[in-house]
């Protein structure tokens, strides 16, 4: 590869890495201003998170097209390829984390029908744990560090956690008071879709590991290698 070219492709990438840290920061503030406007009961703050989703799809494409040149104009081989197939990954996982903090706005709005209750604390933890997860990974991808995608990984368990804690919390009150049914439930939903950011990160910093070391870690595949030595 001549220089001249070759300086051209990873300007193109610097670029590419530069539109996914955009897409990475609007996916968690959408994400963190979701919670809020449902710990606010802030009806046009949700709204706003849901007009809002039209810049993460647009990132989304921006990203596509820009791998599908680098495809087309340099065709990467080795580590540069797996770098770029895995931005499209991750540009998808990020698109998903917005319909995500959608989701969570939908919410928001749903409980204005209802009478306050208590916000669970669990709920501040997971949008916190989930968020944290997700600058993480992609901060390890975009350093190429194998072991902060692994300490990302590692993290999920604690939501996984707090949504089952959240989940029996909220039942044992919908059990004592009935007519907070409708509101738990919703809240119910929020933290599925807390859970669910989370497990995206978690796949983003897969992606890492998988890139930098040449290891699959999806559904502990290294643990069952380990095991069968």
């Amino acid at each position: 590869m001549n220089a001249q070219p070759h300086r051209h492709f990873h300007d193109e990438l610097g670029r590419l890495k530069d539109r996914l840290l955009d897409m990475s920061a609007q996916a968690e503030e959408s994400l963190h201003r979701s919670v809020q406007a449902l710990l606010d009961r802030d009806a046009a703050a949700a709204a706003q998170i849901v007009a809002d989703d039209r810049l993460i799809d647009a990132l989304e494409i921006e990203i596509e097209e820009a791998v599908t040149n680098l495809l087309a104009l340099h065709q990467p081989v080795a580590r540069d390829l797996r770098l770029i197939l895995s931005a499209l990954k991750i540009a998808n996982d990020l698109e998903r984390v917005g319909d995500h903090a959608v989701n969570i706005a939908q919410s928001a709005e749903h409980l204005l029908a209802y009478r306050a209750i208590t916000p669970v604390p669990e709920l501040v933890e997971m949008a916190r744990i989930a968020r944290e997860m997700l600058a993480e990974s992609l901060n390890a991808f975009i350093r190429g560090d194998a072991s902060l995608g692994r300490a990302v990984c590692a993290r999920d368990d604690q939501v996984d956690a707090l949504n089952d804690s959240m989940f029996r919390i909220l039942l044992t009150h919908m059990a004592e008071d009935p007519h907070i049914i409708g509101a738990a439930m919703e809240l119910v939903l929020v933290s599925r879709n807390l859970e669910r950011v989370a497990d995206l990160a978690t796949n983003i910093a897969e992606d890492v590991v998988f890139l930098v070391e040449g290891k699959t870690i999806k559904h502990h595949a290294e643990d069952k290698v380990r095991s069968e030595k």
